[in-house]
């Protein structure tokens, strides 16, 4: 079992989201992953975010640990069914990964590739079921696994969902069926996860926030209409689209998101979506704000 589990047990950390390339040359988040290892408890590894081809995150996971830095893999159930899904939790153990975070999953409708067969054989809770069945030493068919690894597995939780008590609901179910910690969708203002906090206080799982920079207008605009539930706070937008530098506001913005809410939070989950250069700053302004 990796460290980030006792550093997640005793107290705030902070991971941060890289995804794999989209061909061979790993050469940039590579690079990157090791400028975080000594400052990030662990690096979460997309597997194919949005439905988009990217290298295999099993292969990706496996070259952080040579760079010094400790994979959190994600798992989704959309491209596998539950032989494989196995296949892949039994060899990442085989390769030093212990840390996992299951997902859903985006249809393959909404990437690169929509004509791909969606699989979904297990949804998020069973696999999470699967990966602590596998950690006994048995396989979902039943049938007893030998030198099998010990999971540490996360999920995800978006805060927005409407209605919030079915996503409650949810979260309850996959930490029944094993889940340990869980990530959320990026937040952007205090008050929100002020709220968030309030709601999810009695679930007996790690919870970290999620946290993304902004850097212009057309990311806003991106984000509101792609990927969020709702919609980044007018506030926070205006402060990115009246700034003389909008990336250095935005960096600055999430550096003091993050440090005014360290002391209530288990942990925050950086997620760069397309500033993944920009990581290693955003920590140094985190650091900076802290010292003060």
């Amino acid at each position: 079992m990796g460290t980030y589990k006792s550093k997640l047990e005793q107290g705030f950390v902070i991971t941060a989201e890289i995804a794999p390339p989209k061909g061979a040359d790993v050469s940039v988040p590579l690079g990157i992953a090791e400028k975080l290892a000594a400052r990030v408890a662990a690096v979460n590894v997309t597997d194919n975010q949005r439905a988009m081809l990217h290298m295999s995150p099993l292969a990706f996971s496996h070259l952080l640990l040579g760079v010094g830095a400790e994979p959190i893999l994600q798992v989704c159930c959309r491209d596998r069914n539950r032989l494989a899904l196995q296949s892949d939790l039994l060899g990442a153990w085989a390769l030093g990964i212990s840390n996992i975070c299951v997902m859903t999953g985006d249809y393959p409708t909404l990437g690169d590739n929509p004509q791909a067969k969606p699989v979904f054989d297990l949804d998020a809770s069973q696999l999470i079921g699967a990966a602590r069945q596998l950690s006994r030493g048995v396989a979902l068919n039943g049938k007893p696994i030998k030198d099998h690894g010990e999971f540490f597995i996360g999920a995800v939780f978006n805060p927005f969902y409407d209605p919030m008590d079915l996503e409650l609901l949810k979260a309850e179910r996959k930490i029944d069926s094993g889940a340990q910690f869980f990530q959320t969708q990026p937040f952007f203002d205090k008050a929100s996860v002020d709220q968030f906090l309030g709601r999810v206080r009695n679930l007996s799982a790690k919870f970290l926030v999620g946290v993304t920079p902004l850097k212009s207008e057309r990311m806003i605009e991106f984000l509101n209409n792609n990927v969020l539930t709702t919609p980044i706070p007018e506030g926070v937008a205006r402060r990115i689209t009246t700034a003389a530098d909008p990336e250095k506001e935005g960096l600055k913005m999430a550096a003091e998101l993050v440090n005014s809410i360290r002391d209530k939070v288990d942990g925050v989950h950086l997620m760069p979506v397309g500033q993944l250069e920009a990581l290693p700053t955003m920590l140094d302004m985190i650091d900076d704000g802290n010292k003060r």
